[in-house]
This record gives C-alpha cells, sequence and structure tokens, in this order.
C-alpha cells in the first residue's frame, strides 16, 4: 500500500473517504437486517383469509404463467380473486380463470388498459378488510398469506410488503435474470434493514403488498390515484407503488415488510436484455417519487428518517460511482507520463489491475448473501459490475427524461388521460365511487385510524370496535 501510495497520497484520499462512507452504510444496514425478526403468527388472529382477504390482479396479458401463480394463492384461501383487465381481453382470462377457479376468480373490466385504473376498479368491487394487490406471475409459499395479516394486527399498519426471489423463466437463469436476482437480495437487505431501523421503506413493491381496504376505499385516494401527474401535466401510469407507500406515510400510517422464507414470493423477470427497459422505467418512477417524498410532502424526514438518508443516498449515488473510474483515469494517465515531468512511477497496467481486483473483491463481499446460496452465480460479478456503471449512466439519463411516463415493456398500454376520462363517464363505475364513499364512512373495523390529513396524531373515533 506505501508502494502505491508513494507518489502523492492526496490523489487516493477520494478513493478512500468513498469508499469508506460507501462500505460503512453498507455494514450498518447489513447488521440491521440480521438484527431483524419478522412478525410471527398470532395465537388467536384476528384475520381470516377466506373471510378477510380479496387478491387483485391487474394484467392485460396473462398466459399459463398466471396458472401456477393463481393456484399458489389458492393456497391460502382468500375470499376472492380479481382480475380486472381490459375488455378486449375478457373472454381469453376468463376461459384461463374458469380452467382455474370459477367460483373464487371473478374477471372484470376497465374501457383501457391502464393499472392504476385496473386497480382502483378492483378496489371499488372489494367487499373484504384486506386487499392484496399481486403481479400475474408472483408465486407465493403456502404460509404467504398468514404471515402478511400477522403484521395487520398493529392497527396502525396500513400497508404490508413482503421479500422477493427471481424465478427463472426456461431451465436455466439468463445473465439478465441473475442480474435481477443480485439486485433483489440487495433490496431484500436493504427493506428488512429500514423496517428495523425506523419502521419505514423506500417502497412496498406492488409484485405483492397488502393494504388495508378502509384506506383505498377512500374518494380522496382513489381520485389522487387516478389523477397523479408529473409536474401537474405528464399523467402517470406506472408507479403505483411508490403512490401507495407515499400514502401511507403521509396519512399517518405505518408499513412493515415481512422479510421472511415463510413470506418470500417468487416472480419472473425479463429473461433478456428487455430488462434494462424495466430498470429504466423503475429508475423513473424512484426519481419521481423520491423527488416527491423528499422536496415536496416531507412527511418522510419526521416519519422514517433513515429512509429519507436513503433517499438522498441514492440522489448521489450515480456520481458517486462514476467518481471511482474517473480518478483511476487520472492516475493511468498520470502514469505514463515521465517521473521528471510530474507522472506517476507506478505502471499503468499496475493501477488498472489494482481496481479491477478491489472491484472484484469488494462486489463479491457485497453479494455473499446471494452467494451463499447460489455459488455459480459468482461467474456473473463481473457483468455485475459493468451493468452497475451502466446503471449509474442510466440513473442520470432517467433524471433528464422524467417526463416520459409510457409503460416500456408492454404494447397495449393505453393512454392514462384517456382511460381516466372513459372511467369518469361510466356510470357503473360512478355507482361504485359511492359505494366506496359508504365503505368508508360505514366501516368500524378499526379501533383508531389516523387522521388522513397529513399528521401522524392518531385520533378516536366515535363508533365502536366489533369484531
Amino acid at each position: 500500500m506505501l508502494y502505491l501510495t508513494s507518489d502523492k497520497f492526496s490523489v487516493f484520499i477520494p478513493f478512500g473517504v468513498i469508499g469508506f462512507y460507501r462500505y460503512l452504510w453498507y455494514l450498518i444496514r447489513l447488521l440491521a437486517s440480521f438484527a431483524y425478526r419478522p412478525v410471527p403468527l398470532p395465537e388467536n388472529p384476528t384475520y381470516i383469509a377466506s373471510e378477510d382477504v380479496t387478491i387483485i390482479v391487474p394484467t392485460i396479458d396473462a398466459g399459463e404463467e398466471f396458472k401456477e401463480a393463481a393456484h399458489s394463492w389458492l393456497v391460502g384461501k382468500p375470499k376472492e380473486i380479481i382480475i380486472i383487465t381490459e375488455e378486449k381481453m375478457k373472454g381469453p382470462l376468463q376461459e384461463l380463470a374458469d380452467s382455474v377457479d370459477p367460483e373464487r376468480i371473478r374477471v372484470l373490466t376497465v374501457p383501457y388498459a391502464n393499472k392504476r385504473l385496473q386497480m382502483s376498479h378492483g378496489i371499488k368491487n372489494t367487499t373484504t378488510d384486506i386487499i392484496v394487490f399481486a403481479d400475474d406471475d408472483a408465486i407465493w409459499p403456502p404460509s404467504l398469506l398468514p404471515y402478511v395479516l400477522a403484521c395487520f394486527e398493529d392497527q396502525r399498519v396500513g400497508g404490508v410488503g413482503t421479500s422477493q426471489r427471481v424465478q427463472a423463466v426456461g431451465k436455466q437463469m439468463t445473465v439478465w435474470e441473475v442480474l435481477a436476482a443480485f439486485r433483489l437480495t440487495i433490496r431484500n437487505i436493504e427493506i428488512s434493514s429500514s423496517t428495523h431501523i425506523d419502521g419505514g421503506v423506500c417502497c412496498l413493491s406492488g409484485r405483492t403488498a397488502a393494504y388495508r381496504t378502509i384506506i383505498l376505499k377512500d374518494p380522496e385516494f382513489l381520485h389522487g390515484f387516478t389523477h397523479d401527474y408529473w409536474l401537474g401535466k405528464y399523467q402517470l401510469n406506472s408507479g403505483d407503488d411508490k403512490f401507495l407507500t407515499r400514502w401511507m406515510v403521509s396519512h399517518g400510517w405505518t408499513t412493515y415488510i415481512q422479510c421472511c422464507k415463510e413470506a418470500e414470493i417468487l416472480s419472473t423477470m425479463k429473461p433478456n436484455w428487455r430488462f434494462l427497459k424495466q430498470v429504466l422505467r423503475w429508475t423513473r418512477n424512484t426519481w419521481r417519487s423520491d423527488i416527491r417524498s423528499l422536496f415536496t410532502e416531507r412527511h418522510i424526514w419526521t416519519a422514517h428518517p433513515y429512509v429519507a438518508y436513503t433517499m438522498v443516498d441514492k440522489l448521489f449515488n450515480p456520481f458517486t460511482l462514476l467518481v471511482g473510474p474517473c480518478l483511476v483515469a487520472v492516475v493511468v494517465y498520470k502514469s505514463t507520463k515521465p517521473v521528471e515531468d510530474g507522472g506517476y512511477h507506478l505502471p499503468w497496467w499496475n493501477v488498472i489491475l489494482c481496481y479491477l481486483v478491489w472491484l472484484s473483491a469488494t462486489r463479491t463481499l457485497k453479494l455473499l448473501p446471494h452467494l451463499w446460496y447460489q455459488p455459480s452465480h459468482i461467474i456473473y460479478v463481473p457483468a455485475f459490475i459493468l451493468f452497475g456503471y451502466y446503471f449509474a449512466l442510466m440513473k442520470i439519463y432517467a433524471v433528464l427524461t422524467l417526463h416520459e411516463t409510457g409503460w416500456g415493456t408492454r404494447a397495449g398500454i393505453g393512454d392514462p388521460a384517456a382511460a381516466t376520462a372513459a372511467a369518469s363517464s361510466n356510470p357503473s363505475d360512478e355507482k361504485l365511487h359511492g359505494d366506496a364513499q359508504k365503505y368508508a364512512e360505514s366501516s368500524a373495523r378499526l379501533p383508531f385510524q389516523p387522521t388522513p390529513h397529513y399528521t401522524r396524531q392518531i385520533s378516536m373515533p366515535d363508533v365502536g370496535y366489533s369484531q
């Protein structure tokens, strides 16, 4: 080390500061993740899946993978599964639903393919106390519903998320799926650690998340959810899970992540380069949501300060990551010049080799929680390193193109404004909106509810608690 720094110590200080900062906080996350404990099953549960759970599945192109997913959901014995699709897809999806369970699966339609519109239509048609949103390819373990419902024993909890793993589309994972698996491993550590540290989470992933129906049937929520605009003019269709998570925070509800094998879902990812388009969409949603959380709504600062810190960290992360190769380039350039002309005595290949060894060692260390169970994936660590730098550039591109709100990976997704206008003019939908308001006004399931106008205080309602 002394040999490496003998030329000019100061040039290596930025490396040390950035590295110390990044890996100190990673160590904190890792320790918090180890200390985290999921909510155990209660002896006498308040909520029973067969009476209190409706699963809502917004989709437009569910295929055979839906059958495996639906069978896994039905093991938990929910009261009902509602599939929401566009009108032209009702026939094929009805056949698919009938082949699985015609009694417990309903297929409803909206005029245009629009995920938020589909979700809100499902909410209005729900009669149970808990709603679980699920992707059409999310495969659940048999114990998922009991473990998710256990979190709602705390009446302050409004939303519950789960941990995730990638399921290969084919017989073997492609490099794209392995990259997704690496990301999910890191995400599982992040969400479990933030839940342990201050009870918050950046996002309750829409692949599977549960909410109290009384929150979602609020007409204020339904309107805001389907009339969500970026900069006041770009209507959003994706980013629904980010909106839901922010709504929990801004309206005084707490959230929880059941990060355990009993509640860990399997989900497929794009097995080809289209995975990058997925990541770009997610990145834009993250930028838009985090900017709102930190600078517009600002409730996250007092409700979950650690989560607020992680959001700020993500704002600067792409720039700090790119500093590394820039500094290496400077040192390599200096190493090509004679010492008497101000160059460094280190050969340029020495610098590059040391940097590559450092990257390989630290990234492998970061992925150890995944490699412990999948050691064969160590050959993909170089791809993960390259993807990290690509992702940093993508984050910069994403923040410059936040006005682009298209889905990116699915054809047939309708214009959000047209879909919302069509739904608003639908008489039956207006009736359901009225029913939703009555539900919210008459529900007396909770002994207390957080007040809806952006406060963390808890108020006692006049109605009595009945079970």
